[in-house]
């Protein structure tokens, strides 16, 4: 599919990104934060934190900002049903099918299948398959799967978390199927990649990491609670890395459990495809997250990641949008966070809250607590440096 603008970069300067306005039909409606709920004595009731605005936001600023001449634009496309079949269960799958048939219902606390959302969440997951296509047919190195509703709680047996379907799982599948020998996912969103993990938790060809709030289950629809003893399990044991951080690390802790944690985990599984899950609810002002990351943090997650694609995937990285929620702050940390990938050597763009206080020393002794751990308990990580 050819681009709608091709900028005059070379392939290694350009994001390649995948979007499709269809996704903009899933209404999450209005009440009282993340619920429906209309208690009957507010005066104004707010937008669904996981709304189309906050998107509409990412795009307005990809392509009418000083990036834009670094983003190549490609249209999406709807999943087919049985490409969702490669991670969820056919059962999960009529169940969203029957919700959808029957007008909506709430499958979860805070995640509403509306008139309009199933179809949104199919044109969501086709996305994300076309961006690793991209990738995969040798079309670019770099592709951005900016899409909604969200996926990366999204089990194969389950929704949560304002997901219905997993796309970054749907893709890294993909990947497997098309010849990778192994895929590292990193996820940066403030909530922990349940879905991605439990979708992979036998598996020892992904290696799954996330970094995340300390915020542990919060009921059936998540029952895994993130944290470092959720290993994997059979085959998989060791390849499932948590890193849940206390509220307020910010962006030099950030930095630190990437080149202490992150960045010697991806380098011992020696991965053929990289994916970045990006959730700007990380931020220092989402109303989701409590982590105080700023333009400058993501900016260097984005940096690091593209580094590691780069001596281990010959550069080749799909990104694939989760959470962020704050409708305006969100978009400029997409900005940054694209920056950092594509290494420009100065920001494009100021940062609007300049800067954040922040205080490293917790997360430091977290952070080196959770590498004390590993050292003990994940093999891959204590072997000899050897072929894979």
């Amino acid at each position: 599919m050819a681009p709608a603008e091709a900028p005059q970069q070379g392939d290694n300067e350009i994001v390649h990104v995948f979007w499709d306005d269809r996704m903009l039909a899933h209404d999450t409606g209005m009440g009282v934060f993340d619920t429906l709920f209309d208690p009957g004595f507010l005066e104004v009731l707010e937008p669904h934190p996981e709304n189309a605005d906050r998107v509409r936001n990412m795009v307005s600023i990809l392509k009418r900002g000083p990036i834009h001449r670094f983003v190549s634009w490609y249209e999406g496309r709807p999943a087919l049903i049985p490409e969702l079949l490669s991670f969820h269960t056919p059962g999960y799958i009529k169940e969203l099918q029957d919700a959808d048939a029957a007008g909506g219902r709430e499958l979860c606390a805070g995640t509403m299948l509306r008139p309009g959302s199933f179809d949104a969440a199919l044109v969501a997951a086709g996305t994300t398959l076309s961006a690793m296509h991209h990738i995969l047919d040798g079309h670019g190195k770099i592709a951005y799967a900016l899409v909604r509703p969200p996926g990366h709680h999204a089990q194969p047996t389950q929704a949560d978390g304002y997901c219905f379907l997993n796309n970054a799982g749907l893709a890294i599948k993909l990947a497997l199927s098309s010849g990778c020998k192994r895929v590292a996912v990193v996820d940066i969103d403030v909530h922990c990649g349940n879905g991605t993990t439990e979708g992979f938790y036998n598996s020892n060809d992904v290696l799954t990491i996330s970094l995340h709030m300390n915020h542990g289950s919060w009921g059936p629809s998540h029952p895994q609670s993130g944290s470092i003893d959720e290993l994997g399990e059979g085959r998989g044991l060791g390849f499932n890395l948590n890193i849940p951080l206390p509220n307020g690390t910010g962006d030099k802790g950030y930095e630190y459990a990437m080149m202490e944690l992150v960045t010697p985990a991806v380098t011992k599984f020696d991965p053929d495809m990289v994916v970045m899950v990006i959730g700007q609810d990380s931020s220092a002002f989402d109303p989701n997250g409590r982590q105080c990351l700023t333009m400058a943090g993501y900016r260097r997650i984005g940096e690091i990641l593209r580094d590691l694609a780069n001596v281990h995937s010959k550069g080749r990285m799909l990104i694939v949008q989760e959470g962020g929620y704050h409708v305006t702050y969100s978009a400029y940390c997409v900005h940054a966070t694209l920056e950092g990938v594509l290494h420009l050597p100065v920001p494009l763009l100021p940062d609007p809250i300049a800067c954040y206080p922040e205080d490293e020393a917790l997360p430091v002794k977290v952070i080196d607590s959770i590498k004390e751990y590993w050292k003990k308990n994940v093999a891959f990580l204590q072997e000899e440096d050897k072929p894979m």
